[in-house]
């Protein structure tokens, strides 16, 4: 039972960081209908600028990761004004071929400024160990998965009554009818990549907490492509819980069979959604007529 215990809370914090980083792809796909495949980036983007500013700077832990979000945020900005504004109205492949690009790009800056050895990340969350129920876990995973499911929380509720949010949804729904009612397709791109580059950030500072600073943490971003199809490419609840099952699903596949099976647990759950329901648990079912 302890084992148990152990492999879920371990599973349900790394899922929880699986669910920031797919909420940035559902964000995005939700205003323009875009799968950004520069997203692990922004994750490893992330950690590395909170590096930066605890290590290298020197900021307390606060003002670092309130200096990293704010970076972030003006990096998807910047994004979004140089690299996708001007292929609004260009065909969807052009946007997505642009963000595959982007994720090169960003791959070279971290190289470039931080070179490619991995660093000691200084960790702000609590390191002691919590018993629960008899298991004994770390308590930085108990403050990732509290602040990870607070955060998405957040994004839940700003989508569902913020002026912004309904935009988002309305937008993707039907741009032209959006236009009709005034609303600025151009701003609320701008605001969709802001936030998804931040929701990023937030994970790679949680994730280096756990497991350092290194360019192989941009990985993550190829494990949370199964999160947002199990989930369905349009729901942010959807991204929570396919978090959770993924994570779930590696820790207790590495636990119980080992084998390396965990790193292709993911991708096999992948496929069978494809095939069984390809817009996800709670994805939005589109049917065409022609």
């Amino acid at each position: 039972m302890e084992v148990f215990l152990q492999l879920t809370l371990s599973g349900l914090s790394n899922g929880m960081v699986y669910a920031l980083v797919a909420v940035g792809f559902v964000i995005i796909y939700k205003a323009s209908d875009v799968i950004n495949f520069a997203q692990g980036e922004f994750l490893t983007f992330g950690a590395y600028l909170s590096f930066a500013f605890l290590v290298q700077f020197g900021l307390p832990w606060s003002l670092g990761v309130l200096a990293t979000m704010i970076v972030a945020g003006l990096i998807g900005l910047l994004v979004e004004r140089l690299v996708l504004r001007p292929l609004i109205g260009e065909p969807v492949i052009s946007m997505i071929m642009a963000t595959i690009g982007l994720s090169s790009v960003l791959k070279a800056l971290v190289n470039g400024i931080w070179g490619p050895r991995p660093r000691a990340f200084p960790a702000f969350l609590p390191s002691g160990e919590v018993e629960v129920f008899g298991a004994i876990v770390g308590a930085d995973r108990l403050v990732t998965i509290g602040v990870a499911f607070t955060l998405l929380l957040l994004l839940t509720l700003f989508f569902r009554y913020t002026r912004d949010g309904i935009a988002m949804r309305a937008i993707a729904d039907d741009q032209q009818a959006a236009l009709s009612m005034g609303i600025s397709i151009r701003r609320v791109l701008a605001v969709a990549w802001a936030m998804a580059a931040i929701s990023a950030s937030v994970g790679g500072i949680m994730l280096a907490n756990i497991v350092g600073v290194g360019q192989e943490i941009s990985v993550v971003g190829l494990k949370v492509f199964p999160v947002v199809i199990l989930g369905g490419l349009d729901s942010i609840p959807g991204a929570i819980i396919g978090g959770a099952i993924i994570g779930l699903l590696e820790a207790y596949t590495g636990g119980y069979v080992g084998h390396g099976l965990n790193l292709i647990v993911p991708y096999i759950v992948l496929i069978l959604v494809l095939m069984v329901r390809p817009y996800g648990l709670f994805g939005k079912e589109i049917i065409e007529r022609v």
